[in-house]
Formats: structure tokens, C-alpha cells, sequence
């Protein structure tokens, strides 16, 4: 193995390790969503340096290769795609941030009924099973994979986009209420955040497909 293979390889297992701590960032999110855990919210904001020490460290060692090994063909995809990459992954990491902040702001637990009109919890599960594929399909160069989350990111379109109108009428009914109001506005607040996860996992689940197969999806609209 040569000194390229060695730094490429090393590059390779970096990025392996901040996709797992991503996906950890969020499963610990949602968690601490559906038990009101503090602590754990508290948790996933502290690690957030984590993620960002990663895409730091990352961006250096990409940078390094580029300037003194000149590395071409699939080499020289795979540092053009790690560098698009793990800036998606710190988004994930921001996003996880995000609605661990909006848990710590409303100290009470979400209106069950509310949560269930809104498809939450098949948004958070969906969410977190892309996860698990794109840290599987990146490990394994597995294309074939990496393709199965564009369909899903579509279900998250879809719960994103009828979330506007079940956080309209569930306003309406409790009109004057403002913790009702408050609750219901973190609640779409989240889920934007959660359909923009969603969104940085179809864009990696890209990269890899172009390093591994030479082929750009971005913009197009059939990615099967």
C-alpha cells in the first residue's frame, strides 16, 4: 500500500466515524424528544463540538491529499465528494442541535394527539432508517443501496408539506392558548428540521454514487 492508499484510507475511516456520530446525534435527539430528556438534549448539544471537530479535521486531511498527492480518477472523486460530504454530515449534526434545542425550551412533553396528526413518528423513524443506510451504503461502497433513500426522503417531503395545514387548524381550535400556539410551532420547527436531515442524506447518498459510479444526480429528477 502506498502513501496515497494510506491517507485515502485513513480519510475514508474519518468520515465512517463522523456519518456514525451523526446518526448518533440524531437517534439520541429523538429520543430525548419522546421521553422530555433534558439531560440527553443537553447531551447532543455539548457533542455538537464533536461533529464539528470532525469536519475540521476532515476538510485538513482532504486538502492535504489534494495538494501532495494529486490524486485522479476515483481517488480524486472520492476527496471531491468527502469534502462535499461532511459538510452535509455537520448539517445533520446542526439539525440534531436544533431540536434538542427546542426540547429544552418547552418543558413539557408534546401533545401526544398532536404528534400523531402530524405523522412524527414515522418521520423520525424513516429519518433515522436513512441513516442506517447511508452509514451501511458508505461503508461498503454499496450504490445499489445508497439509491433505496431517495424514495424515502419523498415520505418526508410529504409529511413536511402536510404539516402546514394540521399546524394551521390545530392553531385555530386553540386559539388564545398560547402554550398550544408555542407547542405547535416548535412542533413545525422540528419538523423542518427533521425534513432537511432527510435532504443531507439524499445529497451524500449522491457523492457516494458519483465516486464509487461516476455518475452526477444532483438536479435530476429520476435518481431510480
Amino acid at each position: 500500500m502506498n502513501l496515497l492508499e494510506t491517507e485515502l484510507g485513513e480519510l475514508k475511516s474519518e468520515l465512517v466515524d463522523m456519518t456514525l456520530l451523526a446518526k448518533s446525534q440524531m437517534e439520541r435527539a429523538v429520543t430525548a424528544f419522546y421521553t422530555h430528556d433534558h439531560d440527553l438534549a443537553k447531551e447532543v448539544i455539548l457533542n455538537e463540538k464533536r461533529v464539528n471537530g470532525s469536519e475540521l479535521k476532515i476538510d485538513s486531511r482532504c486538502e492535504h491529499i489534494l495538494a501532495l498527492f494529486n490524486p485522479v480518477a476515483i481517488d480524486l472523486r472520492f476527496v471531491v465528494a468527502s469534502l462535499k460530504m461532511v459538510s452535509d454530515l455537520e448539517r445533520i449534526g446542526d439539525n440534531a442541535e436544533g431540536i434538542s434545542n427546542y426540547i429544552i425550551r418547552y418543558e413539557k412533553p408534546f401533545d401526544p394527539e398532536l404528534i400523531e396528526k402530524l405523522r412524527f413518528k414515522e418521520m423520525t423513524n424513516i429519518a433515522l432508517e436513512m441513516l442506517t443506510i447511508l452509514c451501511e451504503s458508505f461503508e461498503t461502497d454499496n450504490t445499489k443501496l445508497a439509491r433505496t433513500v431517495f424514495s424515502k426522503d419523498d415520505v418526508l417531503d410529504e409529511i413536511n408539506m402536510a404539516s402546514n395545514q394540521v399546524v394551521t387548524d390545530y392553531i385555530r381550535q386553540h386559539a388564545g392558548n398560547e402554550e398550544k400556539i408555542k407547542q405547535a410551532i416548535y412542533l413545525l420547527s422540528i419538523i423542518r428540521k427533521m425534513e432537511r436531515v432527510g435532504d443531507y442524506v439524499t445529497n451524500i447518498a449522491e457523492e457516494i454514487i458519483f465516486y464509487v459510479k461516476a455518475k452526477v444526480l444532483k438536479h435530476k429528477k429520476n435518481k431510480e
